[in-house]
């Protein structure tokens, strides 16, 4: 059994270290709505400042600031910078009809969009995307953090000042928007070891952004590292969450450590 766990241990650090290269996802028209956002109405949008909610939710987020070894994780304070940054990736990658709530919880409108997204077919909009909704209505990510991009409305919430995640979860946007069948794909990402092919997907397109802009961008450099320093252990999170799934309890916990300090190994031999 040991010997088992010791290969699939092996089997799954160095897969992990391979997969995550630079590679764009290939430009396509998007198959959203045009009328998602309306012509009055904002495409990024901030939540007001609230410090005992927001202290709460730093507070929560102490865990993710130590695994992936970052302040910003989770600090529920979004910086101009960060926002500009991503306004110029959803601007260079057409993500016209993408909402983007900035530590803004307003599940009245994003119910509104779970109803107006034809893009994906009712009986999974009123299925799979009613299940998340809910979710992101009686789990507030303004109290919990958790940036992510909700398929079925076509919204991506950020609670991390963090530029490099922010590129993450509107490359989720652009994967999955440009799908034929947009929501059999959302369906599929909540199968096991299925969301690591979507989260392998945004990571690269990631990576392969920041490289261009590096390379003709000097002052994009940090930026480029802070990626690699963030997004290969956010991997490993997820490959260890995986790999936890196949043993019994007592070794699921080493797996996934195994597999974030790998990553964050992986990311200082792998930055610029």
């Amino acid at each position: 059994m040991m010997k088992f766990l010791g290969f699939l241990l092996l089997f799954l650090l160095c897969g992990g270290c391979r997969i995550l290269e630079p590679n764009a996802i290939p430009s396509k028209p998007s198959n959203l709505p045009c009328d998602l956002i309306r012509g009055h109405e904002q495409q990024i949008a901030r939540g007001k400042p609230l410090p005992f909610i927001d202290g709460f939710g730093w507070g929560w987020g102490i865990p993710s600031k130590l695994t992936l070894w970052n302040r910003r994780i989770e600090n529920h304070a979004i910086s101009d910078d960060t926002e500009r940054l991503l306004a110029e990736y959803m601007v260079g990658n057409n993500l016209d009809e993408i909402k983007v709530r900035m530590n803004q919880y307003y599940p009245f409108d994003d119910w509104r969009r779970l109803v107006r997204n034809k893009s994906v077919a009712w009986p999974i909009r009123y299925t799979f995307g009613t299940l998340a909704s809910l979710n992101e209505t009686f789990v507030p990510g303004r109290l919990f953090g958790g940036d992510h991009f909700n398929p079925y409305t076509g919204t991506t919430h950020l609670y991390r000042d963090v530029p490099a995640i922010a590129f993450h979860v509107a490359a989720h946007a652009k994967d999955f928007s440009r799908r034929r069948f947009p929501g059999l794909y959302s369906v599929a990402y909540t199968f096991p070891f299925v969301s690591l092919w979507h989260e392998c997907i945004a990571t690269n397109d990631v990576l392969a952004y920041v490289q261009a802009r590096a390379q003709i961008d000097p002052s994009f450099v940090p930026i480029e590292r802070e990626a690699y320093y963030v997004l290969y252990p956010a991997y490993g999170t997820y490959l260890g969450g995986a790999a936890g799934n196949l043993v019994v309890s007592r070794y699921g916990f080493p797996l996934y450590a195994a597999d974030v300090v790998q990553g964050h190994a992986n990311a200082r031999f792998r930055a610029p």
